[in-house]
């Protein structure tokens, strides 16, 4: 099999600025002593043409850091990302610009990704039909729900036909027939052997989607392998968490927190 993303000791940190004053001083390499935040510390996995990779773990884990530093949006601090093929993002807002209105939005991405206006004149109607947004798309981004910014965003993503393809979470929002119909172009990907990273909270649909799954927990890659046996491991963290106190459950939350500041 082809390796299409290589993800080596990968690290994303973040200074924990406390005031505009303390960036100034950054900026102006007069380091104040600022804490650092660990978003991602040192994961590692080989991804090959035509995985399905669910990013499972709890809210703050760091998957929609690692899906952004999987599709090019911003940089690793240390590690490096090798991607095999054109990559393209599928978020809420991912490359929208709330003042222009969703047909120039569509010709903005399209030119970033390095389209000719001729071939974005030939599929934007495409991508109109299949956001289904109507007399909408004249209208500024910045009136749309998030579940129109959702089905624009993945208009786009899906008809310029990428190679690796990141999916965080733009399936959750919108209603179900447009989940389904974009679930179906989905199957599409994965049966013309594309490769897809998968961010969703609805295991159902991990599950019968994604053959593998990589469980990030605190920042760092506590699993990775077969979805369901992933997942089985994952969901038993899940039924015990949620038996857990909420007193217990803060001190679970600090603990993972205090691990990824560096002060």
């Amino acid at each position: 099999m082809k390796e299409s993303v290589i993800i080596k000791n990968v690290s994303k940190n973040y200074k924990m600025f406390s005031s505009k004053k303390e960036q100034l001083l950054e900026l102006l390499y007069l380091k104040p002593k600022v804490p650092t935040f660990k978003a991602l510390n040192t994961i590692s996995m080989t991804v090959f043409e035509g995985d399905i990779v669910a990013l499972v773990g709890i809210n703050g884990s760091g998957k929609s850091t690692l899906s952004n530093l999987i599709g090019n949006i911003t940089k690793p601090s240390s590690g490096e990302i090798i991607r095999n093929g054109e990559v393209s993002v599928i978020a809420i807002n991912a490359g929208l610009n709330n003042e222009l209105t969703g047909l120039e939005n569509i010709e903005f991405k399209c030119l970033l990704m390095g389209y000719s206006k001729k071939k974005i004149k030939e599929i934007t109607p495409d991508i109109v039909k299949f956001s289904e947004l109507g007399d909408f798309i004249y209208q500024p981004v910045k009136k749309y729900s998030s579940g129109m910014k959702s089905k624009l965003g993945f208009a786009i993503s899906v008809t310029i036909n990428p190679d690796i393809i990141v999916i965080d979470e733009a399936l959750s929002v919108g209603d179900q027939t447009f989940t389904n119909k974009s679930l179906r172009k989905m199957e599409e990907f994965k049966e013309q052997g594309k490769t897809i990273f998968f961010v969703s909270h609805n295991l159902g649909q991990v599950r019968n989607f994604c053959t593998k799954a990589a469980w990030i927990e605190g920042g760092q890659l506590k699993a990775f392998g077969e979805v369901n046996e992933i997942l089985n491991q994952y969901e038993a963290f899940i039924k015990e968490y949620k038996t857990w106190s909420e007193q217990q459950k803060e001190t679970y939350r600090q603990e993972l927190l205090n691990n990824r500041l560096v002060k």
